[in-house]
């Protein structure tokens, strides 16, 4: 794992929104109070939500509300990919899976097309409403080439989908995610090639179950 540092610009201070205090308060209340730094991680989340990224002001705030030392609270933050340690896109985190089912089906054409429309890597666009990284596996190996963008898959991409796609954020549309080809989740393009019986999920091919000898009812 490569080294994660927080940004070298830090915001003066960090506050909780209302919301945002609230949902903390929520999760805190779910573990005993000697455990309260159990929350840390949703926390850290909801942080990220309210900001976009993850600032060492809310790092310490975090560790003030949770009881726990503050390089505590920075280990959870730099050892998870998902948290982002510095300003992203305010409209769009592109995150291109680039492991070895993806990257065998096109995602090095993902990458050239965020990099000629957003720039480089890790780097927030001119606008500040871009960001694309590469990452790890997302899950999705059977509809790659594939990217998380926000908080959301976009699947079975080529770069002419995946331009729309840049496109349609960057006009204030909201794309829908999912796959971008003829099929239901992960299941075989143009439908389903087996277990195609209605009856088989309809109950129609049911046997009822006969009573056994001498069984009784069991009690309610």
């Amino acid at each position: 794992m490569s080294v994660r540092r927080l940004a070298k610009e830090q915001p003066a201070s960090f506050a909780f929104s209302k919301a945002t205090k609230a949902k903390a308060d929520w999760w805190i209340s779910k573990y005993p109070e000697q455990r309260r730094a159990s929350a840390v991680i949703p926390i850290l989340w909801l942080v990220q939500k309210q900001e976009g990224w993850v600032s060492e002001p809310a790092i310490r705030t975090i560790g003030e509300l949770l009881g726990m030392p503050f390089i505590r609270v920075l280990e959870v933050a730099t050892f998870y990919t998902m948290f982002q340690l510095e300003p992203v896109g305010t409209t769009a985190l592109i995150q291109v899976c680039g492991t070895t089912p993806c990257m065998l089906r096109g995602a090095n054409d993902l990458m050239k097309v965020c990099r000629d429309r957003i720039g480089p890597k890790d780097v927030l666009s001119a606008d500040g409403r871009f960001t694309w990284q590469e990452v790890e596996c997302l899950g999705a190996c059977a509809n790659a080439p594939m990217a998380q963008i926000n908080d959301h898959y976009f699947e079975d991409l080529t770069p002419e989908s995946l331009g729309q796609i840049i496109d349609d954020f960057a006009a204030g549309r909201k794309p829908k995610p999912g796959p971008r080809v003829d099929r239901v989740n992960s299941a075989p393009e143009g439908g389903a090639l087996t277990l195609t019986d209605p009856a088989l999920y309809d109950g129609s091919a049911a046997r009822p179950i006969k009573s056994l000898p001498n069984s009784k009812p069991v009690p309610a």
